[in-house]
């Protein structure tokens, strides 16, 4: 017990990471991405194992990026400690992947953040969680249906009972009934056991960790207002207006809890509700205009560099280069917009309805789309959004990606599979699943592998000194499977340790 009261704010389960998304293939020391096998063609094959991140920023990004590397035929390999986990992987993956003609570009990303960091969504949202459950059935239950209709994804590795409890779990995310899972009363349960005496003056507990906490280790953009409504309703991403009233259903999970002396099975969202979802995507970019300051104070929030974060990999996906923001020299200016609306009540002729469709200006904030593909910048109104995919090939292709599922927790077993010996060139352990690491990791490890393991930093039940032990321990854990870390790792700054795996003698 903390002296705000349970101590426990990250849950028992992982629905967003305690660390930035990053691109493997970036993240890789240079000696793993030249010691590559090649089997096709004559190109490279990279192997990555992917241990409990918890959502697919990781992937996504690693996806999205790898236009900007040498062509490599990229295997992830993807372990959690939770089968929802790896139904929110596949419904992700699944927005990421649905073709611009059916779904646009900044519905795809506020549909996607939607969906991974809010409690509560949108009737439209909803309906399109609703509609992929049905197919999502279909996938877990039909695996040559799967590889019809989403080549780049293998679950032939789950267990048949864990096929089972995913069809299970799909079947409750398409219940429209809204009693089964009243995630506002849950929430507020969750902060009163957290916060317990303090609970009165919850305002105070919010803003001491985020000033005091989260600004201290670097989480500056994240807004005051935004951080007090997320840790009041669980409302993280309002990015589009609209009312926000339907539980969402991906966010639900069993626990096994202590009754009487019985162990009893309980649904309901057991998920952090301390440090936020702004962390995978909303407090680093590329776009580095994003984070600047007037007098002090970001002029952007961690919702506004989440959501360029989201559009500019959903855009690298399809249109295989950079994204871009609109510049302010090009930004139309009030007199122009004025002038563009007295040409539109007068003319009314092809060319001019062409001048009026590139010459509208955007809402600040939101970013212009490079490239051939078409942005659609309303809400579908057809209710689901995208509707179901009955056609093969209804996805955006990936030829060099294959996304394999592997059993929960099946990391110390791997080695038992003459398959995986020496296999894996990247390997990637959150700090929920660290204790996987084990001295066996080292049989699985290809040549000159590399080790990312996501420290504490963001963790803020955890004291400074405590996040120091767990560094410690987990180089340690590294040195007994193998590895040595691979320069020098700040406590205070650093989200990720490296470590290489050493050369024989």
């Amino acid at each position: 017990m903390t002296a705000c009261g349970t101590g426990e704010g990250f849950g028992a389960v992982t629905w967003w990471g305690f660390s930035p998304a990053m691109d493997f293939q970036e993240k890789g020391l240079t000696a793993s991405m030249k010691a590559l096998s090649s089997k096709e063609d004559n190109v490279s094959e990279l192997n990555i194992l992917v241990v409990g991140a918890g959502d697919s920023r990781h992937l996504l990004t690693t996806i999205a990026r790898a236009h900007r590397w040498p062509r490599r035929k990229i295997n992830f390999y993807v372990v959690e400690n939770n089968l929802e986990l790896m139904g929110r992987h596949l419904l992700f993956l699944t927005v990421a992947l649905e073709p611009p003609g059916q779904m646009g570009l900044q519905e795809k990303s506020e549909l996607l953040l939607e969906l991974f960091g809010n409690s509560l969504i949108r009737s439209q949202t909803a309906a399109y969680l609703q509609d992929k459950a049905n197919l999502f059935i279909r996938y877990v239950t039909d695996l040559d249906f799967l590889h019809k209709q989403l080549p780049m994804i293998n679950m032939s590795d789950l267990k048949f009972k864990e096929r089972d409890q995913l069809e299970a779990i799909f079947k409750f995310w398409r219940n429209p009934d809204p009693k089964v899972f009243q995630i506002s009363r849950m929430w507020d349960l969750r902060n009163r056991q957290y916060l317990g005496n303090r609970y009165d003056s919850k305002q105070g507990a919010y803003d001491w960790d985020l000033h005091m906490k989260l600004y201290d280790r670097g989480a500056r953009v994240i807004n005051n207002r935004q951080y007090y409504q997320w840790r009041e309703k669980g409302l993280a991403f309002e990015v589009r207006e609209g009312l926000y009233d339907v539980s969402n259903k991906s966010l639900a999970s069993g626990l096994l809890l202590n009754y009487k002396g019985e162990k009893v099975p309980s649904r309901g969202y057991w998920g952090d509700i301390v440090t936020s979802p702004y962390i995978a995507f909303g407090i680093e970019t590329e776009e580095q205009s994003l984070l600047k300051t007037a007098n002090g104070v970001h002029i952007k929030t961690a919702q506004d560099i989440s959501q360029y974060n989201i559009t500019a990999l959903l855009h690298e996906l399809v249109a295989k280069e950079r994204y871009a923001l609109l510049q302010p020299t090009e930004q139309a200016t009030l007199s122009e917009i004025t002038e563009e609306e007295e040409e539109g009540e007068t003319e009314n002729d092809s060319s001019n309805k062409k001048d009026e469709s590139t010459h509208t200006s955007q809402q600040p904030g939101i970013v212009l789309e490079a490239g051939p593909v078409k942005q659609n910048n309303e809400m579908d109104n057809s209710g689901s959004g995208g509707g179901s995919c009955t056609a093969e090939n209804d996805y955006l292709p990936l030829p060099d990606v294959k996304i394999h599922f592997l059993p929960v927790s099946c990391v110390t077993e791997l080695c038992k599979k003459s398959i995986y010996n020496n296999r894996f060139n990247v390997i990637y352990f959150s700090c929920s699943m660290v204790h996987q690491l084990t001295p066996e990791l080292e049989q699985i490890s290809a040549p000159q592998a590399t080790l990312i393991v996501e420290l504490t930093k963001f963790m803020l039940d955890l004291r400074i000194e405590l996040i120091a032990k767990f560094s410690s321990r987990v180089t340690e854990m590294a040195r007994e499977a193998g590895f040595v870390p691979f320069g020098n790792v700040d406590d205070e700054k650093d989200s990720f340790a490296r470590f290489e795996l050493k050369n024989d003698p």
